[in-house]
């Protein structure tokens, strides 16, 4: 009885401070946020034509030449083949993750290498015009989600876009500077551009 005793008020204490901190708090706090912020608590979801397209805050893998293409990710998903394996699955918002791979990774460095041949391949005349391949396009984000890439990485994929469309460069251009989200109050943050929007601005260029 005496142990009894002696549980009971921590057993009292421990109930209540689970039910106020893994049930009220989150159940409160997630109310405020959809009172105060809807659109950014229910996923920042990007619709289009009353469809959800997207979210405002994970990449898709955009490959085709007429769309701008974000950062590499990493992310990985089980292979369809072999459930005990894992594949590359681009922006798996169930698996996030970066390469965790050093900068004197061999992998990386191979990696790395193949995309650069890569977007040589695809933006010959931006080559030729003397820009530099920007970093985040061949480098993937820590969480292999990101949205977003710099304006220079835009910039750079301007001439591919505007040629495998049939429009004038300074039309994309004009909307790629257009898009750009600059720092919070001047200096939190780095400018850039969300994909997403970018393409589906692109999109309504033909509308």
């Amino acid at each position: 009885m005496t142990l009894i005793r002696q549980l009971r008020p921590a057993l009292v204490i421990l109930g209540f401070l689970s039910v106020l901190t893994g049930l009220l708090y989150p159940l409160g706090i997630t109310a405020i946020s959809h009172l105060l912020l809807p659109e950014k608590a229910g996923g920042s979801l990007v619709h289009e034509n009353a469809q959800t397209v997207g979210s405002a805050l994970i990449g898709q893998n955009f490959t085709q030449p007429r769309y701008f293409h974000g950062r590499p990710s990493a992310t990985t998903g089980a292979d369809p083949n072999d459930p005990t394996k894992t594949v590359p699955t681009p922006y798996n918002a169930a698996a996030s993750m970066g390469s965790n791979a050093s900068p004197t990774s061999r992998a990386l460095i191979e990696r790395v290498r193949i995309a650069v041949a890569q977007l040589k391949t695809e933006n010959p005349d931006a080559i030729a015009a003397g820009w530099s391949i920007p970093m985040d396009l061949v480098t993937t984000s820590a969480s292999g989600l990101d949205p977003d890439i710099s304006p220079q990485a835009a910039l750079f994929q301007v001439k591919r876009v505007a040629h495998a469309r049939n429009l004038p460069e300074q039309t994309v251009r004009q909307l790629v500077e257009h898009r750009i989200a600059h720092p919070l109050m001047g200096w939190l943050g780095e400018p850039h551009v969300n994909v997403l929007e970018l393409n589906m601005a692109l999109d309504a260029l033909h509308m």
